[in-house]
Formats: C-alpha cells, structure tokens, sequence
C-alpha cells in the first residue's frame, strides 16, 4: 500500500506539473475565467503554491482527491495492522472523534499550525475542498467493512427486509431535498453545513449509510450491472481513468466563455462522446498491457513441484487456504487484493 502511495503521489506531482504549465499557459492566453479560478493562488503566489503543492498542502480544484488518497493509503497499513492485533474498537472511536473534530472547525485549527510551523502562507481553502479530518471517516468506514467482510463477518448481512424499506424511504427523502421538492424549508441550503458533503456533516452521514444499506439490499440487481462493460474495463483501470478524465475536464472547461456557465447542444454531446471514448481506449489499452505482462510473467515462471504432484487447492483467487496445521492463512492473489 506504500508503494501505492508513491505511485499515486507520483501521478498527482505529474499532473501538477501539466496544470502549472499547460494549464496556467492556456488560462493567461485565453482569459478564460473557469481555467483562471481552478489556478488563480497558483497564478499570483507560484513559488508558495509549489512548495505547497508539493506537502500536499496546496490542492487545486479538481487536483485534490489523489492527495486525500495518498494520505489514506499511507496510513492504512498502521490502522490494519493494530485492527489486526487489538481490534477496531480504538480506530473507530479515534475516527468518530477526528470526525466529531472537523465539525467543530479541528481543520482550521491545524491549517493555522502548520502555516505556522512551515511559513507557507496557504489559505485554508486552497487545501482543498474536502475536509480531510471528515473523510477519513468515510475511509475508515470501508476498511471496516472490508476487513469484516474478508473474514467472514460482513456487518451488512444483518440487514433485512424492513431495513431496506427505511433505507429506501431515507434516501428518498435526502433526493426530494436535493431536488427542492419538499418545500423552501427542506433544501440543501436550508440544512447548510448538516448536509454539507465536504465536511460530511451529520445528515450527510445518515445519507451515505442509508444509500450503502440500500444498494446492500440491492446488490443481487446493481452487480450484473457493473459487470458489464464498459464499467468493467474503466473499473480495472480507475486510477488512470480518472487522471485522464481531469485532463478532460481541463479542455472542456476551455470552451466556456464570458458568462456561459455549461456546455449545451452539440458542443455538450460531441464533448461527452469524446471524454469517454477517450477514456474507454485508453482504459483498454492498458488492461490489454496488464494482462500481457501477466501472461508473460506466468510463462516465466518455473513448474510448481506440488502442482506436478497434482495439489488439492482448486485454482483461482482464494481468501483463505488451509495451511498443512489446518490454521486459515491468508491466500489473496494480487489481483484479488
């Protein structure tokens, strides 16, 4: 997972280095605001905005999932590991406070710390426009899960009938207020930092589990869904997908001008055609790569001695193989995992 980690923090450095040239380039040559807006701190601060950039302290919007990223899978392995040994009830309580903390402005506090401590004059929202201190939350949540899951005690079993039915009544409700349908009183901004998704405030909260024991529920209906192509081959490549489609993003945010705030009509559909045309090959490719180089490794390899003996464990990814002592030991395969 460290190793992820600097992959990931390598591809965010590269993609930096393309929006500080390219990006900044084409913003001052065609003043166009959308572009301006993303790198405007850049633009009048760039020595401070590198150096920033390069803590993972300035985050560009757009440029400020992967940092998030990296930093959740830096510190996976330590919270894995105590899970492991001692259980989750201290990573859950010390995430649920982290959490509790970010609600009542932790994350401002610590900004002003570490301006402080690297005399980095960074605005706190050029840190991007996810709250940190609340996301780990989320990513806690899904190593949970997983963990629990991998060892056979998935918590969402449990869920039944009458909990699908008031997970489905949950999620319609938290729809008909992002739709403005119940009234001037019951909206978005009406219910403000409670629903806000950058903090992950409370009502966001009750949302986000609402939806993920609904689509529990509904797992036998969505998983033939995502299954298919082309959701197969843009999820086996998602990291590279995904930093392609910023570049995406970049161009089209080119074609907005003067006060046009979308793309409409034949601009929009050619667009959108483009963007995942482009995505869908280049995701193609590179799974084609992978699964050359892994039939090329696999041709590499010497026999197995106990596969000519002929082996009792049958073929393919396992979660557990029994060791000769009859203990579980863990078996994932890379692809797998």
């Amino acid at each position: 997972m460290w190793k992820r980690a600097g992959k990931i923090y390598g591809i965010h450095l590269a993609l930096l280095a393309l929006a500080f040239t390219v990006g900044a380039a084409l913003a001052t040559a065609t003043h166009r605001d959308a572009i301006h807006n993303l790198l405007n701190f850049y633009l009048v601060h760039p020595w401070t905005a590198i150096a920033g950039s390069l803590l993972l302290l300035y985050c560009p919007p757009l440029l400020d999932i992967l940092p998030m990223y990296v930093l959740f899978l830096a510190g996976t392995p330590l919270v894995l590991s105590w899970a492991a040994r001692r259980g989750w009830r201290v990573p859950l309580g010390i995430s649920f406070l982290v959490w509790l903390g970010a609600q009542l402005g932790l994350r401002d506090w610590l900004h002003g710390g570490i301006v402080h401590l690297t005399h980095l004059q960074i605005p706190v929202q050029e840190g991007g426009a996810f709250n940190l201190l609340a996301w780990q939350s989320v990513w806690m949540a899904g190593l949970w899960l997983g963990a629990k899951s991998a060892a056979g005690e998935n918590p969402l079993r449990r869920v039944n009938g009458s909990m699908a039915a008031g997970a489905l009544a949950v999620c319609l409700f938290f729809l008909a207020v992002r739709h403005g349908w119940l009234g001037p009183h019951l909206t978005e901004a009406t219910l403000g930092f409670e629903l806000d998704k950058w903090h992950i405030g409370p009502l966001r909260v009750i949302n986000l589990a609402a939806f993920a024991v609904l689509f529990y529920w509904l797992r036998g209906f969505v998983f033939p869904i995502v299954q298919r192509e082309p959701f197969l081959t843009l999820g086996k490549a998602s990291l590279e997908v995904f930093c392609a489609h910023i570049v995406f993003v970049f161009l089209a945010l080119a074609l907005l001008y003067n006060d046009v705030s979308e793309l409409h009509g034949a601009v929009a559909i050619v667009t959108l055609v483009v963007t995942f045309s482009g995505l869908f090959l280049l995701a193609s490719q590179i799974v084609k790569r992978r699964r050359a180089a892994r039939e090329k490794a696999k041709a590499a390899q010497p026999a197995d001695p106990a596969e000519e003996r002929g082996s009792a464990v049958a073929p393919g990814p396992l979660l557990f193989a029994q060791s000769p002592a009859g203990a579980p030991t863990p078996a994932l395969d890379q692809e797998s995992a």
